[in-house]
């Protein structure tokens, strides 16, 4: 019974992830390298601080109806439609936007697309910044 003092060598079976870890660090600079690159500007229009005060009273909001005829109707009362463009102008001419009342549209479900949108087209050339529409559940 000999023993021998010399070991012998045996074979490792775990896998060499030295030439991984290589590829992975040359992948992490090509995409650090590249990823600004791939970045670009996207033009968006962010609100502006103003830093004037809110008005003590803000002015009442006008009510604008639209029926299913396609008649107007300024706080309830009938409104011509080629009267519509001069009531607005009464009330944002000279105003800030901030002065400005909010014209709030009330369309009936059964009203024609067309009345409401030569309405909006109507207030848009006016001047009107503040609209807002008004529904029913």
């Amino acid at each position: 019974m000999a023993f021998s003092a010399v070991a012998h060598p045996t074979s490792k079976s775990d896998m060499n992830i030295v030439p991984l870890i290589d590829v992975l660090l040359v992948l992490l600079i090509i995409f650090m390298v590249t990823s600004p690159l791939l970045s670009y500007e996207i033009p968006i229009d962010l609100p502006q601080i103003d830093d004037r005060p809110m008005p003590v009273n803000p002015p009442a909001p006008i009510d604008l109806r639209i029926d299913a005829s396609g008649a107007l109707f300024w706080d309830n009362l009938p409104l011509p439609r080629n009267a519509l463009e001069a009531s607005l102008q009464i009330e944002t001419l000279g105003k800030a936007i901030k002065d400005q009342p909010l014209l709030r549209i009330d369309a009936s479900p059964d009203a024609e697309y067309q009345v409401i949108a030569d309405v909006l087209a109507i207030a848009r050339n006016v001047g009107v910044a503040k609209i807002g529409f008004v529904g029913t559940l």
